[in-house]
């Protein structure tokens, strides 16, 4: 269309009429093409210098095209692969994002329950202090001083001071008299230890309740021959739930137990299992996770004193008790010493009772029962009689068999066992308290016991 208005405008011109001239031909790349040519009225000849000019500026036009073109090729380009990349790169920030929050949720509890820990101590801590002052300002009894010397009263016979227990005179060297009485020996050694017949089991009595999920279940025990410089009162804990069970909390007595306030916390060698830990002589005995193995730990020197297989046990679920629990070997310590409570395969889950060395852990005689270890909730052993209890969850429960290695032979009984919490999983003769203890649900407890024959007085 421009050419045509070109060329009208053209031919209107009559001087320029001859000179115009239109051209028609393909040029390269096979187009046809019209070419109208009119000669400038002004220039001779086009300077030569522009056209390096006009060929620059193409190839920075071309040059700002194809920057133009890849730029709107880019915004209009799809998401696709890239945004998908995009996607996840944000879901895994948002993952990051809510472990954060969720390790700063754990951690501000933990926090939180170190700075209770931390206040409780500190009251405890001023108690101490308290009573220290008191102890320290308290007068110390004061020696009687010598009465003054006086003739007479020297020559006079005196009358001695007395006391609820000494009679005596002046303070020089004098013999001391004793009335002795004999006393027969006893016929039996039962009256002695307490030992007998279990007659009845009293209501379980609570002394703490574990802070965690840890202490659902565990075991806690008293030394009844402890050593330095563990005293007789010093109680231990356990919290047996977990696949790395290791530390041992010792309390000073009851009443710190009560309170959550640990004195000391051993970290074992060898992890744990299970709930059948038990303490005598200064050592912990338990059974190693994942094996037969017996491990006797020296809470003084804090170290492995002994370790034995106990052959042929079962372990890890094998013949657990009926709670479960892993509870396939049992330790326990009664008057007699020190006992394993598991089964064989040779026994076929049968209940095998066994007397060890409390040294070198070896097995000095076994006995097999005829009760079935899977059928009972649990088991402890008083003056050489084992005693199973037949539920671990009934409120109501029963005492129901005993077996006497005395006499080799065993026999249903029927004695009440109340399961408090209802969730009983470790119950132990306590020889230090002559009580039984007891972890049930959370809760440790106490019971009091009555044998058929009570200590010598």
């Amino acid at each position: 269309m421009f050419l045509l208005l070109l060329l009208a405008g053209l031919l209107l011109q009559g001087d320029a009429q001859d000179q115009a001239s239109l051209w028609r031909g393909n040029d390269r790349s096979g187009r046809c093409v019209y070419s109208f040519t009119v000669p400038s009225p002004v220039e001779a000849s086009c300077p030569q210098p522009a056209a390096p000019e006009v060929e620059a500026l193409k190839v920075r036009l071309g040059v700002l095209e194809m920057l133009v073109s890849q730029l709107s090729g880019k915004s209009l380009q799809p998401p696709g692969g890239r945004q998908g990349a995009g996607d996840r790169a944000q879901a895994e920030l948002q993952d990051a994002l809510n472990r954060a929050v969720a390790e700063r949720s754990l951690l501000q509890g933990e926090k939180e329950r170190l700075k209770r820990e931390m206040k409780a101590l500190q009251l405890r801590m001023e108690e101490m202090r308290r009573e220290t002052e008191r102890l320290r300002k308290r007068p110390c009894p004061q020696t009687p001083a010598a009465p003054p010397s006086h003739p007479q009263r020297d020559r006079a016979p005196t009358r001695p001071l007395e006391d609820s227990a000494w009679q005596y005179g002046s303070p020089a060297f004098q013999e001391l008299k004793a009335e002795v009485t004999e006393v027969p020996v006893p016929d039996s050694k039962q009256n002695q230890t307490g030992c007998g017949d279990l007659l009845s089991v009293g209501e379980p009595v609570s002394h703490r309740r574990a802070d965690n999920i840890a202490g659902k279940y565990g075991v806690w025990m008293q030394d009844p021959e402890p050593v330095s410089p563990y005293g007789p009162n010093m109680v231990w804990r356990i919290d047996t739930v977990g696949t790395e069970v290791r530390q041992l909390f010792g309390y000073e007595d009851l009443e710190q137990l009560s309170k959550g306030f640990p004195s000391k916390v051993l970290l074992l060698l060898d992890p744990l299992e299970s709930t059948g830990a038990t303490l005598y002589r200064g050592s912990l005995y338990y059974q190693r996770r994942l094996s037969r193995t017996l491990i006797r730990y020296e809470l003084a020197a804090e170290h492995v004193a002994a370790r034995r297989e106990l052959p042929h046990a079962g372990f890890h679920g094998q013949f657990p008790y009926s709670w479960g629990g892993y509870t396939d070997i049992d330790l326990a310590v009664d008057e007699k010493g020190l006992w394993a409570v598991y089964s064989t395969s040779k026994a076929q889950g049968a209940i095998v009772i066994s007397l060890l060395d409390p040294l070198s852990l070896e097995v000095r005689r076994s006995w097999e029962t005829n009760i079935r270890k899977s059928s009972v909730a649990n088991s402890f052993i008083i003056c050489g009689k084992m005693y199973t209890v037949a539920s671990y969850s009934a409120p109501d429960s029963t005492i129901n068999y005993v077996y006497d290695t005395e006499t080799s032979q065993g026999k249903a009984v029927s004695i009440p066992f109340k399961n408090k919490y209802r969730y009983n999983s470790m119950i132990d003769y306590s020889l230090a308290q002559r009580k039984l203890f007891a972890w049930d649900n959370f809760h440790l407890v106490s019971y009091d016991i009555r044998m058929s024959h009570s200590p010598a007085t």
